[in-house]
């Protein structure tokens, strides 16, 4: 599948992430139950607007020192970058932590990663590792993590460019993930030019039953009519 025009993808960014699962149950019925993070996740900074990237995966764990020698590392650390500041930007990177049951012992994320990944045209990351340095950290720099811990660890990559689960959430690279304090979600390719369109009408349904709701009298009778108003609505 061709990747989506990156105008169509940053459209989506005007909604939130329930509304985008909202309208994907409209567009894509059998993804109802699948492609979005299913176990909370930390939003330490939820006034920040939703986010719409292309995914950039990898794997990490702190526990144990990293098996490569210095050099080893430093190239697997560089080709990390490369892979995050590759086209098509914006990117999000989406780690997963295998240290389970410990994920998020030591955190790979804070001050110095989010002016990196800022800088290499990333917007944010949505990991079930942990993050630090919350007031250092670069500004406007979207997360979701599984964690807040004061120590790095022996944190280290273990991988990168391949397909992660984080929170339950299967990505892989270039999909196109939205992202706001509820949660994430995968937006298929094919999906992302429906969504405004499936957005508005779910919208314009939901408005019947709310208006109706805030009316003086509202009974069961008038929830009746409201709902055979909205199936009028197409």
């Amino acid at each position: 599948m061709p990747l989506p025009n990156p105008a169509d993808c940053a459209a989506l960014a005007a909604y939130d992430t329930p509304t985008i699962c909202n309208a994907l149950e409209l567009v894509m019925p059998a993804r109802r139950a699948s492609g979005f993070t299913r176990r909370p996740l930390v939003a330490p900074f939820p006034q920040l607007k939703p986010v719409v990237a292309f995914a950039r995966t990898a794997i990490i764990r702190s526990r144990e020192p990293h098996p490569r020698s210095r050099d080893e590392a430093t190239r697997m650390r560089l080709g990390y970058y490369e892979h995050i500041g590759a086209q098509p930007l914006p990117s999000l990177a989406v780690i997963q932590d295998i240290d389970a049951p410990d994920s998020g012992f030591g955190a790979f994320w804070g001050e110095v990663q989010s002016h990196i990944h800022k800088g290499l045209g990333c917007v944010g990351v949505v990991t079930d590792g942990s993050v630090r340095d919350l007031d250092a950290m670069a500004a406007g720099f979207f997360v979701l993590a599984g964690s807040v811990m004061p120590s790095h660890a022996y944190v280290h990559l273990v991988d990168f460019g391949g397909t992660v689960s984080v929170a339950g959430m299967l990505v892989s690279p270039n999909d196109v993930i939205h992202a706001d304090r509820h949660g994430a979600v995968v937006v298929p390719a094919e999906a992302v030019k429906e969504i405004p369109a499936a957005a508005d009408l779910l919208a314009r349904r939901e408005k019947v039953i709310i208006d109706a709701s805030k009316q003086p009298g509202f009974s069961v009778a008038r929830l009746r009519q409201a709902f055979a108003e909205q199936d009028e609505i197409h």
